[in-house]
């Protein structure tokens, strides 16, 4: 099982130039699974928060495409808190880590590349469930 302090910032390779920046993300890569799905959040309103659930195994990177949001990671046992505010960074989210989502700044998108097709059974959405299935 994986822990919060699993989950990483990495640092995107960025093409500068004078026309503007670049950043190319390639399975198997740049992002250490094949991405099958691609989502993104925005017009979260002031005070909302998002997430609330943790994946059997799914893994993420997420990336704020556009101004900045704050991750919540718990594993069962520690809990970290990551801001997120350039694209030229990536959280990557292991399986089994619960994750919160707060401080959404106006206009923000937050872009997440996900290891899996969406499914529900996936999902573990009660917290109460999560320190059950952390703890065996």
């Amino acid at each position: 099982m994986f822990l919060v302090d699993d989950c990483e910032v990495i640092d995107l390779e960025v093409l500068h130039q004078d026309r503007g920046s670049l950043t190319a993300l390639e399975n198997q890569s740049s992002i250490p699974f094949s991405v099958k799905r691609v989502y993104y959040l925005y017009d979260v309103p002031y005070g909302a928060d998002r997430g609330g659930h943790a994946h059997y195994k799914l893994q993420q990177y997420v990336m704020a495409a556009s101004g900045s949001f704050t991750f919540v990671l718990d594993d069962g046992k520690n809990k970290r808190e990551i801001f997120l505010n350039s694209p030229q960074k990536a959280l990557h989210i292991r399986p089994g880590i619960w994750r919160e989502m707060k401080d959404f700044s106006s206009g923000s998108i937050c872009l997440v590349l996900a290891s899996e097709l969406y499914d529900e059974s996936d999902y573990i959405r009660d917290y109460n469930n999560f320190l059950r299935s952390r703890n065996g």
